[in-house]
């Protein structure tokens, strides 16, 4: 990557002994962080307690309509009663008993640092409802739980589960196609309309028991690269200036060192995913909506799964997502058509 990025900030780093301040790069979420683990503990009822934290929601959205989008279910903690607080994760019913969702809702770090998958009897899928209420929707029990076998708890990549439900619900619900490999690419063009839906807390981290939507777009995967390469650069810069203080490299080398550096650091956004949100920001998906659905509309009516949620960013508080983000990534389905039909087939 060319030095252009980052030499004001270097040179200047370079000069005054003090560290900078946090530069207020939004990190990606850290793929450790577990969503079944936060509700479970109560936390997520907890900081819904503190209205002046960034909360976890569809940003940018609306309510929407009962009995749209019929294919979403979500994720509750299993024995928990049914509302925000046991809500986790969404996903949606792809067939009469299986429903889609990323890895990491369902694949948990453990005390001594190994992750390992939930168990079936830890999870209860919410079927047939736009409403996180007691009595809503049909609340069904899990058989299996699969998980990419390519996903590890600390990346991103691969973030794609099946989970099959014991018996069919027993409500109104509809399942919903996705595309194959030819397809998907069709989708992932940059100007596809795009619509993201999930449960999660709204502004000031109130939490809203209704289903949001917000319509979005598909943007160009190299774009939001560089776009987070740079950000990461920013947030890097800092430290990197420090270190070439306190060790006494030479300037000229320390841009050498930083050039490599930049052109060694990994895609943000693989191949496996698709990016999606709007160019001025403020609408996207994140962590209360992880496993649900990104939609897009087809020509005749009728709409195609084409992403599974999977990571968004960082508030630079630390607290919640980054409401003013240009995009979240989501898992490009697509790509793992052969490997959902042969779950599928080995567990009738």
């Amino acid at each position: 990557m060319p030095r252009r990025f980052l030499p004001a900030a270097l040179a200047l780093l370079l000069t005054v002994p003090a560290l900078a301040e946090e530069t207020g790069f939004a990190a990606p979420k850290a793929a450790t962080a577990s969503p079944y683990l936060y509700a479970k503990s109560g936390a997520k009822a907890e900081r819904a307690k503190s209205a002046g934290e960034a909360g976890a929601k569809v940003i940018g959205g609306e309510v929407a309509a009962e009995g749209a989008w019929p294919w979403q279910v979500a994720l509750l903690v299993g024995g928990a009663p049914v509302g925000t607080d046991a809500q986790f994760c969404g996903g949606s019913m792809v067939m009469d008993r299986w429903v889609l969702t990323a890895a990491h809702c369902v694949h948990m770090p453990q005390d001594d640092g190994s992750f390992a998958d939930l168990r079936p009897e830890e999870v209860n899928i919410l079927v047939g409802t736009n409403t996180l209420a007691p009595g809503a929707g049909d609340l069904i029990p899990v058989e299996g739980i699969f998980r990419h076998p390519s996903y590890q708890g600390t990346q991103f990549d691969f973030d794609i589960a099946l989970i099959k439900l014991s018996r069919a619900p027993q409500v109104p619900y509809q399942t919903i196609e996705v595309p194959d490999a030819e397809y998907g690419d069709l989708l992932n063009q940059q100007g596809v309309t795009t619509i993201v839906t999930g449960w999660g807390l709204q502004e000031g981290a109130q939490p809203s028991p209704e289903l949001r939507q917000a319509q979005i777009q598909v943007l160009d995967r190299a774009l939001c690269n560089q776009a987070m390469l740079e950000a990461r650069a920013e947030d890097a810069a800092g430290g990197f200036g420090y270190a070439v203080q306190t060790l006494g490299i030479a300037e000229q080398d320390a841009y050498a060192i930083w050039d490599e550096l930049i052109a060694r650091a990994p895609e943000s956004v693989s191949e496996n995913m698709i990016c999606s949100g709007t160019f001025e920001g403020g609408k996207t998906s994140c962590n209360g909506d992880s496993g649900g659905p990104l939609v897009v509309p087809v020509d005749g009516g009728g709409y195609i799964q084409a992403g599974i949620v999977s990571w968004g960013l960082s508030a630079t508080s630390g607290q919640g997502c980054e409401e003013t983000a240009l995009f979240s990534a989501y898992t490009n389905i697509s790509k793992f058509v052969p490997w959902l039909n042969e779950v599928i087939a080995a567990n009738p």
